[in-house]
């Protein structure tokens, strides 16, 4: 593993810490990713492209790229891919997201990029993978998880599915299997000293995750449709309810003990159809529709409070972090004026922490080229490095 030099870098936590990983600059999954090694504590150079990455935000608040730095190559160049492979040279790990084939005409894919240094794990990140009939075909995550069968799962069943964000596929199914597959291939590089290529794919990682769904379908215990089982809102006692405000609860109650409890603060126990009988799950439903639209989600939350009922009020992104479990925990930090998720999981003997806010396009270049040892050519300004700005991504130590 590479001993990457302290000078001028920012404080070095989490257990990642000495690793050193090379992102070339892309959107969506692959960013998450690297940010998540980023978290880890590693130590992630984001190549940035002339004109940027083609998404429409403000560099200053893209929290994908916090903790990280940024310097800017550009591939086309005549000295881009030398430049590229020299960050390769000395890296643990690198991360692209192109489509099959473009690194190899890039002149950065896994065979100049090994034959630099052996050792490090090149971790490819696409939504139909290196292979197949699909692979050079555009897509975006919700034809990822349609056509895994995932997308068709959710929703009520006399409407189109319902689209969970770009949550499931790009960053479930992609990002956390790209990371995983990083991380055990890292950990046989350690061992063996030889690296290796992670195909990660949003089709691959999004089936992975029903799993559980097949093996119940199998079974005979998930039914083909959405809207008619227990984990997908078919179940009166697992799903959400509007209240009288308009606003909505999540309700979970599927142990009979904590069906109970619910039923017991709702105020109709006894009063609705038995649980079991699945033949009156409509006439259950619209009982606790009932109760729920006679309160306010507030009052609903007053109510369940305390309790194993397994009930919670539907929180909008700005009044999560301000749930008081979620501030306790310091589930969400604000840095740089910017309120986000904190780094996930967490660490009893090497903690985590927001350490700089998103990397500026090109603002590290020369803290990099010092860092890492870069040769000569790093130290010719690129005319797309912008001026050396010291307090552009210095470090803030994360408060909680």
């Amino acid at each position: 593993m590479s001993e990457a030099k302290t000078a001028g870098r920012t404080p070095r936590e989490g257990p990642l810490s000495g690793v050193r990983v090379v992102e070339l600059a892309g959107i969506g999954p692959g960013p998450f990713a690297a940010m998540l090694l980023a978290d880890l504590g590693a130590d992630v150079v984001r190549v940035d492209r002339p004109g940027g990455p083609g998404i429409a935000i403000d560099p200053a608040h893209d929290v994908t790229n916090r903790n990280k730095r940024s310097v800017i190559v550009d591939l086309k160049a005549p000295d881009g891919p030398d430049r590229v492979l020299d960050l390769a040279a000395r890296a643990d790990v690198l991360i692209e997201g192109y489509r099959p084939g473009v690194a190899e005409r890039l002149g950065v894919g896994p065979g100049p990029c090994h034959a630099r240094n052996p050792r490090l794990v090149y971790g490819r990140m696409t939504g139909w993978g290196q292979d197949g009939p699909l692979a050079r075909r555009a897509g975006h995550d919700i034809g990822y998880i349609a056509l895994t069968g995932a997308l068709g799962m959710i929703g009520a069943p006399d409407g189109p599915p319902a689209v969970p964000a770009n949550l499931l596929g790009d960053y479930a199914g992609g990002s956390l299997y790209l990371v995983v597959g990083i991380l055990a291939a890292l950990h046989h590089a350690r061992a063996t000293g030889t690296g290796q290529v992670v195909d990660a794919a949003i089709v691959d990682g999004t089936a992975h995750l029903s799993a559980m769904i097949h093996g119940m379908l199998s079974a005979g215990t998930w039914q083909d449709r959405r809207g008619a089982n227990l984990l997908d809102g078919g179940c009166p006692f697992y799903g959400s309810y509007e209240t009288a405000d308009g606003r909505y609860m999540a309700v979970g109650a599927l142990e009979p003990q904590f069906y109970a409890e619910f039923m017991e603060l709702l105020g109709i126990p006894g009063q609705a159809p038995a649980r079991d009988d699945l033949a009156r799950w409509g006439e259950l439903r619209e009982a606790i529709a009932a109760r729920f639209k006679a309160r306010t989600r507030d009052e609903w939350t007053a109510v369940f409070e305390d309790s194993d009922a397994c009930v919670a009020p539907v929180l909008s992104l700005r009044e999560a972090p301000h749930h008081p479990h979620l501030a306790a925990r310091g589930t969400f930090t604000d840095h740089g004026g910017i309120t986000q998720p904190a780094p996930a999981p967490r660490f009893s003997a090497t903690p985590t922490a927001v350490r700089t806010g998103p990397a500026r396009p090109g603002a590290d270049t020369e803290a990099v080229a010092r860092d890492w040892d870069l040769p000569p050519r790093w130290a010719l300004p690129s005319e797309w490095d912008p001026p050396h700005d010291p307090q552009a991504n210095s470090p803030v130590k994360n408060p909680q």
